[in-house]
C-alpha cells in the first residue's frame, strides 16, 4: 500500500466507519496520547522499566499503526498530501546532512 492509496483507505473507513472526523485538535491530542504508548513500551522493551502486567500483552506494531492512522487522519483534516510531504522532507535532509552524519564521530 502507498501512502497516497493509505490516506484514501483511512479517508473511506472515517466516512463510513467513523462517521466523520474528529476536529483536529482532539485528534492531535489522540496522536500524542498514541505516540505516549509507544513510548511506554519502548521504555521497557528496549529501556530500563520493567512490564506491569497490564503491558505484557500490548503490541508495539499495532500500536505503531495507530499513531500512523492518527497522523493520516490529520493530513487529510488539513490537506496535506503526505507522499510529496515526505519527498520534500527527505530532500531537505538529504541537503542539509549530507556531510553531517559522515562527519559525527559519535556515530563512529
Amino acid at each position: 500500500m502507498t501512502i497516497k492509496e493509505a490516506q484514501k483507505i483511512v479517508d473511506q473507513w472515517i466516512n463510513e466507519t467513523g462517521i466523520r472526523y474528529f476536529n483536529e485538535l482532539t485528534n492531535t491530542a489522540i496522536l500524542m496520547e498514541e505516540v505516549g504508548e509507544v513510548a511506554r513500551i519502548m521504555a521497557r522493551k528496549y529501556g530500563e522499566q520493567s512490564f506491569k502486567k497490564s503491558d505484557e500483552s500490548i503490541d508495539l506494531a499495532d500500536e505503531m499503526a495507530d499513531v500512523l492512522f492518527v497522523l493520516i487522519c490529520l493530513a487529510n483534516q488539513t490537506g496535506i498530501d503526505l507522499t510529496s510531504a515526505l519527498q520534500k522532507n527527505l530532500d531537505k535532509k538529504s541537503i542539509r546532512d549530507a556531510e553531517r552524519h559522515k562527519n559525527n564521530e559519535k556515530l563512529r
